[in-house]
């Protein structure tokens, strides 16, 4: 027995490693994960603004505002009654000449939604009434030139006016106008005459006056979101020399899109926040510019005979053609090919110039 038992043990190692007796040892690494699949997020288009729009820049605006009457404004252009209050939130600045090289500005506001203090407010004369007009505004004023009086009644021009008319009060909200008596402690009286948005919003509606643009009216301005002209040449700065007494100048910056406003060597301030007067548009109008001849040195400005000008926006410039019909006509603005000028959505600064301002720009 024991012969026959020798051969199965010798073989017994044999057989239990053909059974697999001896475990192989697992793979301890984890498999990879399979990598998540990326999502894309579709961004959404942001909405095209399809609510009210301002007539005067394009932007968006109250809807009470879209057809109201705007308000112009005389403003006071002095060194001496420097700094301008309110200047910075006109949709249109009217920059033109007066007697003695000195210049006054027109300011245009379709909205008074937040304008503070406005002023200081000065007189009329003939073709500041003609802009007004061409915006179907109501116009305020501080006095004016026997010629301008006679003009805003034979023109019909609703002028609200601080000397000649009731609108003059003693104190803040007395009246639609006042002397501001900070200004008064160092301005001479001329100087001192202001209103507030607030004001103007709160009286109007109590005057016999028409509030809101005849119906069917349109304001004929063209706007877009970039107005660089496509065929305009490099304009970062842009010098007017309007006379003797006043060379206004615009800098381009990059960073806003707008025209920094220059004026006496020195920034144009807006006295109630004393910032920089900025502008997405500027327009330069020629025209011929004459005096009268009267002892006080009076001038009369072409606004109905048209003439050649140019346009800046987003740092070009380019050259435009005008024209406006006698007395209260819209002014239109058109390109070398005759096609209208397209603004940018912003506000405009206006200049009106003698036919041989020397405009430069680089």
């Amino acid at each position: 027995m024991g012969k026959k038992l020798l051969p199965l043990l010798l073989t017994l190692p044999l057989l239990l490693s053909a059974c697999g007796g001896t475990p192989e040892p697992e793979d301890s690494a984890s498999p990879s994960p399979s990598p998540a699949p990326t999502v894309e997020v579709a961004t959404p288009s942001p909405t095209p603004y399809d609510g009210p729009v301002n007539p005067l820049t394009g932007l968006p605006i109250g809807e009470e505002w879209v057809n109201r009457r705007p308000v112009a404004i005389m403003l006071n252009n002095l060194k001496q009654a420097l700094p301008q209050l309110g200047q910075s939130q006109a949709d249109i600045i009217y920059e033109i000449p007066a007697e003695g090289g000195i210049t006054r500005m027109v300011g245009v506001y379709q909205s008074l939604d937040g304008v503070g203090t406005i002023g200081s407010i000065r007189s009329a004369r003939p073709y500041y009434l003609e802009v007004a007009l061409g915006h179907d505004a109501i116009f305020l004023h501080a006095g004016g030139s026997e010629d301008a009086y006679s003009k805003i009644s034979q023109w019909g021009v609703t002028a609200l006016d601080a000397v000649r008319g009731p609108y003059l009060g003693k104190t803040e909200g007395s009246n639609l106008m006042w002397r501001d008596p900070v200004r008064r402690q160092t301005y001479s009286l001329e100087h001192t005459v202001v209103t507030t948005g607030q004001t103007i919003t709160d009286l109007l509606p109590t005057y016999n006056i028409r509030l809101d643009h005849k119906e069917g009216y349109t304001y004929e301005m063209e706007f877009a979101e970039d107005g660089t002209p496509a065929d305009g040449v490099t304009a970062n700065q842009i010098t007017v020399p309007v006379s003797t007494y006043k060379t206004g100048r615009f800098v381009y910056n990059e960073d806003t899109g707008k025209y920094g406003v220059e004026e006496y060597g020195s920034p144009y301030i807006d006295g109630n926040t004393q910032e920089q007067v900025e502008v997405t548009n500027v327009v330069i109008l020629k025209t011929a510019c004459r005096n009268t001849g009267d002892y006080l040195g009076h001038i009369t400005v072409d606004l109905s005979s048209g003439g050649r000008g140019y346009f800046a926006c987003g740092g070009k410039i380019t050259d435009l053609t005008w024209s406006k019909q006698y007395p209260n006509g819209q002014f239109h603005y058109t390109d070398s090919n005759g096609d209208p000028i397209t603004f940018g959505a912003g506000t405009t600064y206006v200049c009106i110039v003698p036919t041989d301002c020397d405009v430069s720009f680089s």
